[in-house]
């Protein structure tokens, strides 16, 4: 592919399908390679639409509105971002060779729903997951939850950073749990995925790497593990690289070849897995850059953005780990528009540290509006580092 010149006849056009903070990150990236870029997203000023050369407010669902926006900007390559996407539409698009789909419209299609992917990897790739039933109602969670086995995860199929997540541990809590994943799901009136508890020691971001060979060919690379801590479902910090045995790091690797295989396409995607000793367990896994891969931002020779705007130019990628780092997360911890930051140059002032802070239009009390890295002689360092400088922050009212 040739790389021309933006808002000129040479231009390659991205259209980003969700425009968060991920998407901002990508959306410099490909700024730097003169990409011209085109955020969309359910709502104004978001994060990657203030560094796009344009942007669009639609409903991604509405698969009409959304085709009349791909067919109006008229992208080489779609990228999307975010579950509540008309996947329909993405399939038509491919079909008809009007633009490449990051991944491919299909793997889109099974990853934005945690049964679709689900089956692919435990059904016909036969890898080892968690014990696990789909529920369209009450009734069918709370069969599924005593066929599992309690304790037991509750997650919306259509749902990403936690929302809509519960923990049960008795029949008494299934119509809760049933409703929040109602309410804070993608969409509404989805299915839901029980899973039973497995007994691991630590979980894992794997970024494997689908990108063009010198050759031609479609060469997959894996990042350093990356290990991370989640509070309801949301991650609040991440460390790379995560210790691991050799054992366990071959058979991670083996997994998230043979998902990615599966899926097909170029770029990013981030693979969890369960980890005890040697033994490993696939989780899910997005077709796009991570929230847990932020901490690359510091650790790599190439962030997990610069890599997915390489990999999707079919341009050449490097995986290499610079040095041990880690991210924390800052969060709204309040309901207001227009926020301001305190805090920043003392944050700035933990060796090392730097910032992300999203420019999100809108902060909730558990929204993510900004991140924390900072590299370590060793992860513990990074990490209390990270830590530190995230403390440092203070959102408040404008």
């Amino acid at each position: 592919m040739k790389l021309g010149t933006p808002l000129s006849d040479t231009a390659v056009r991205v259209m980003l399908l969700g425009s968060g903070e991920l998407g901002k990150e990508v959306a410099i990236e490909l700024q730097r390679l003169g990409v011209e870029v085109i955020a969309v997203d359910r709502y104004p000023n978001a994060p990657a639409m203030q560094v796009a050369h344009r942007s669009h407010v639609i409903p991604m669902t509405d698969p009409h509105v959304l085709n009349g926006v791909i067919l109006a900007e008229a992208p080489h390559i779609i990228v999307p971002e975010i579950e509540a996407i008309a996947t329909e539409v993405l399939a038509d698009i491919e079909a008809a060779g009007m633009a490449v789909v990051i991944p491919t419209a299909r793997a889109v299609q099974l990853t934005m729903n945690r049964e679709g992917i689900r089956r692919l990897a435990a059904e016909e790739l036969g890898l080892p997951t968690s014990p696990y039933a789909f529920a369209g109602s009450a009734e069918e969670l709370a069969a599924g939850a005593e066929t599992v086995g309690y304790p037991a995860f509750v997650k919306p199929v259509m749902s990403s950073s936690g929302k809509g997540q519960s923990f049960v541990e008795s029949p008494d809590e299934i119509a809760d749990a049933w409703t929040y994943a109602q309410d804070s799901g993608r969409v509404a009136g989805a299915r839901v995925i029980v899973e039973g508890r497995i007994d691991f020691d630590f979980e894992i971001t794997l970024l494997t790497v689908r990108a063009r060979a010198a050759d031609g060919s479609t060469e997959t690379s894996f990042c350093a593990p990356i290990g991370h801590r989640q509070v309801k479902g949301d991650y609040v910090e991440s460390w790379q690289p995560q210790a691991m045995t050799p054992a366990a790091l071959a058979a991670s690797q083996d997994i998230a070849g043979k998902v990615t295989d599966a899926l097909g396409g170029l770029g990013v995607f981030g693979v969890e897995l369960f980890v005890k000793g040697d033994q490993v367990w696939f989780s899910e896994v997005s077709p796009r850059p991570h929230d847990t891969g932020l901490v690359t931002l510091a650790s790599q020779t190439m962030s997990e953005f610069a890599l997915h705007a390489r990999a999707i130019l079919g341009l050449p990628v490097d995986v290499t780990l610079r040095e041990p780092a880690a991210s924390a997360v800052i969060y709204g911890g309040m309901e207001a528009q227009g926020v301001a930051f305190e805090g920043v140059a003392e944050a700035l002032s933990v060796p090392t540290a730097d910032l992300r802070l999203f420019g999100k239009p809108e902060a909730f009390d558990r929204r993510r509006m900004g991140v924390a890295t900072a590299r370590g002689a060793d992860v513990d360092q990074a990490r209390e580092r990270a830590r530190e400088a995230a403390g440092c922050v203070k959102v408040v009212r404008g």
